[in-house]
């Protein structure tokens, strides 16, 4: 009967409110943005956003779930949206407002059956993902408005307390609506200059989700999860941008190596012991095609030349396999686009791949100074790598000990343990 009790496991109120959850996480995107082009106001969008969803759980139980559920939200959040702007006196010159642009602007067809909802997130991307915020407030707009996750789920993302979160996210939405950032996606002549802030954000949520910076699991599958979904919407919504297709190919190429990465308690699994096997062979396909349209019709971008250095690790059939020379090469192009230590670090571990130990420890050596990386764990793991390749043991347990005191997730921890005590038997000092 409508309005069966859910704890009855499977009667209609259960069903619906299964129905209503799959509605949000598909469209809640399309919602917010279809809402904020219209009203202008990413607060407001947002709370009748969830007053549309709640309507929606009241009445669908009754009624049934309709036909086209997006256009039953997106009609009860403007409604709802524009009886907020009557009740509110400093907000009835903007409805005025709001009213006189649409009776001037051209007719737009009603949403049709495919698609209930006009598909206007990629302003909301760039909207989100403005240069006048900063990385961090960038990135959690980004993951609370297109990757819909609740507060309390971004807090987790960055470690934080949720209220610090909560704030962040207010501080972001005042600074739009204060420096009157416009909802709209770049023009042609500025588009090269936004797009790479957007593709960064996409790309930091995924470098979280595939390596943790802290916590006690070495991967967060759902925020790798959901950076590949908006790098899949960006890829929709911008098909003829190849640093977009790049950027996909890198996060599958590397996403399909996950279920390797660690063992049956969570351990981390290092590369050259991955059972190659458990790699996910159609993404690394879907992966590879992708590379080939990045690289193809103009010089490469950054993510397409990440993407193909990934390429080139998930065809090869060992560590030992590996084309060296031609990713000792690509990390070439990749400093020339964007040199960094952190590129710097990953070629001198190419070279002492393709060459010797001692050729990588030599590049290692070079980049001490550089403070990056002084605080970064893995440039001390590369080197101890490379110092007991070498025999040289005290000093490879020296960076080894650094690199425990630096490493942020516990799987990273208690891996650096089993190579120390390894590798410092009785009668070896530091």
């Amino acid at each position: 009967m409508p309005g069966e009790d859910a704890s009855t496991g499977g009667g209609p109120t259960s069903s619906v409110a299964s129905s209503v959850e799959a509605v949000f996480r598909e469209e809640r995107g399309l919602l917010l943005a279809a809402l904020v082009r219209r009203f202008g106001d990413l607060d407001l969008a947002e709370e009748v956003t969830s007053e549309a969803i709640e309507a929606a759980l009241v009445h669908w139980p009754v009624d049934g779930v309709p036909a086209r559920p997006g256009a039953w939200l997106l009609t009860t959040a403007r409604r709802r949206a524009v009886d907020r702007l009557r009740r509110d006196r400093s907000a009835a010159v903007r409805l005025a407002l709001l009213q006189a642009e649409a009776e001037r602007a051209p007719a737009v067809p009603p949403p049709d059956v495919a698609g209930d909802l006009p598909d206007e997130r990629l302003q909301l991307f760039f909207t989100c993902a403005h240069p006048a915020l900063s990385a961090e407030d960038r990135t959690a707009l980004t993951l609370r408005c297109l990757a819909g996750l609740g507060t309390p789920e971004v807090a987790r993302a960055f470690l934080v307390p949720p209220a610090t979160m909560a704030q962040r996210i207010v501080r972001a939405k005042r600074k739009i609506r204060e420096a009157r950032i416009p909802f709209r996606t770049p023009g042609p002549d500025e588009l090269p200059d936004r797009l790479p802030g957007v593709l960064q954000v996409v790309y930091s949520v995924f470098t979280e989700g595939y390596a943790a910076s802290a916590g006690t699991d070495l991967q967060r599958a759902d925020l790798a999860e959901e950076a590949i979904r908006l790098a899949r919407l960006l890829r929709r919504l911008l098909p003829t941008q190849r640093e977009v297709a790049g950027l996909l190919a890198l996060l599958l190429l590397i996403h399909a190596r996950r279920d390797a990465r660690t063992g049956p308690h969570g351990e981390l699994v290092l590369l050259d012991d991955q059972d190659r096997g458990r790699w996910d062979r159609a993404m690394i396909e879907e992966g590879r095609a992708l590379v080939r349209v990045a690289l193809t019709g103009g010089p490469p971008g950054v993510y397409a030349v990440q993407a193909a250095i990934a390429a080139l690790h998930d065809e090869a059939a060992d560590v030992a396999t590996t084309d060296w020379p031609q990713v000792v090469a690509l990390y070439d192009v990749l400093y020339a686009l964007a040199p960094s230590p952190v590129v710097a670090l990953n070629r001198a571990v190419a070279v002492a791949m393709r060459d010797g130990p001692e050729a990588g420890i030599a590049l290692l050596d070079e980049l001490a100074g550089e403070a990056r990386l002084r605080g970064h764990h893995p440039y001390h793991v590369a080197r101890a790598e490379l110092l007991r390749r070498m025999g040289r043991l005290p000093e490879a347990a020296r960076a080894y000990r650094r690199a425990l005191e630096l490493a942020g997730t516990e799987p990273e921890r208690a891996h650096l343990r089993r190579v120390l005590a390894a590798l410092s038997p009785p009668g070896i000092s530091g």
